[in-house]
């Protein structure tokens, strides 16, 4: 850390917070990916996910071209997660998933929904309610067992979150794999749930949020900070170095300006559904783009929002209504 010292202390500080994020979950993500001890259950669905995806994928047509080179050891991809390879965010919908188990309140999942509500109308990432979501989060796990959330979260996949993943980027992540490249998901989510999703797609592994945990059980704080926008550009290169990975070589994928500092670090940015700020960088920037929403432009006349809020309040309604049910 001597070399932060130039730096006025609440940005070093802040910096410090990033590094430690940064290198805690390239740690995590090397364990992971590096174990391979998923059971029979674990690949066999991870089969049927990808599977699914490529048929879909073939439905919407050929997939667009990237770059990759076979046999390119010291190259590899990272996307990001939340409205890059999946629709929405993926704390939200653990969230629910959670709610229907009775881990919280229908109050806190009126704030998630309002919190996925946001996300989707405004197109971007909000860092305070991403904070609040995750602050949230972090409470309601604090207590519980590593091993207990993994469960869960597999079957939260299966309930909202495998449809909601593009098949268009499913391609390009292939395409890296098919090159015999390693492929990692970037995400402030935190790296159980990012861990299972990198799982179940068939990539390599995931860098996400790392929670404290004591002896296998959540103590409701975090190392280092959310895994978002700088922090993000430190786990990628701590992986790199780790890997031994050239960055140059290297491809980053997301939709925010918030993830523009990983995707500078890489020779092949993309920006995929990209916000307007990332979209006017790329394009200034001569970064390939590729935009696999539907009717995107028609959000600023209102229709989509409607729609948008009027999903999220449906979804809501679902979860208490099952809530209900079940009691």
């Amino acid at each position: 850390m001597a070399a932060l010292g130039w730096l006025p202390s609440r940005r070093r500080s802040a910096t410090a917070r990033s590094v430690l994020a940064g290198e805690a979950s390239a740690e995590a993500a090397r364990k992971t990916a590096l174990t391979g001890d998923d059971g029979p259950a674990e690949v066999a669905a991870g089969a049927r996910d990808a599977d699914r995806l490529a048929a879909r994928a073939a439905a919407e047509g050929p997939p667009e071209p990237v770059f990759p080179v076979a046999g390119d050891d010291l190259a590899a991809a990272f996307f990001d997660l939340d409205n890059t390879v999946m629709q929405g965010a993926a704390i939200f919908h653990f969230g629910r998933g959670l709610y229907k188990r009775e881990f919280f309140r229908r109050r806190e999942l009126a704030r998630f929904a309002w919190q996925q509500a946001w996300f989707r109308l405004a197109g971007v990432e909000d860092p305070e309610h991403m904070q609040d979501a995750r602050d949230s989060a972090l409470s309601i796990v604090k207590g519980h067992k590593v091993s207990e959330l993994m469960a869960i979260g597999e079957e939260i996949y299966d309930e909202y979150m495998a449809e909601r993943i593009w098949p268009g980027t499913r391609a390009l992540a292939q395409a890296h794999l098919d090159a015999g490249q390693k492929v990692w998901l970037v995400t402030a989510a935190p790296v159980e749930t990012a861990t299972i999703i990198a799982r179940r797609l068939g990539l390599t592994g995931a860098l996400g949020t790392v929670a404290e945990s004591v002896d296998g059980v959540y103590t409701g704080r975090l190392v280092g900070e959310p895994l978002h926008g700088p922090a993000k550009a430190e786990a990628v290169r701590a992986l790199a170095a780790a890997e031994g990975l050239e960055l140059e070589r290297c491809a980053a994928y997301s939709d925010s300006h918030n993830d523009i500092p990983m995707l500078s670090l890489v020779g092949h940015p993309y920006a995929i559904n990209p916000d307007t700020k990332l979209r006017k960088h790329a394009r200034t920037n001569d970064w390939r783009l590729r935009d696999y929403r539907t009717g995107r432009k028609a959000v600023k006349v209102g229709v989509p929002a409607a729609a948008g809020v009027g999903a999220i309040a449906g979804g809501t309604a679902a979860a208490i209504a099952l809530h209900r049910r079940r009691k």
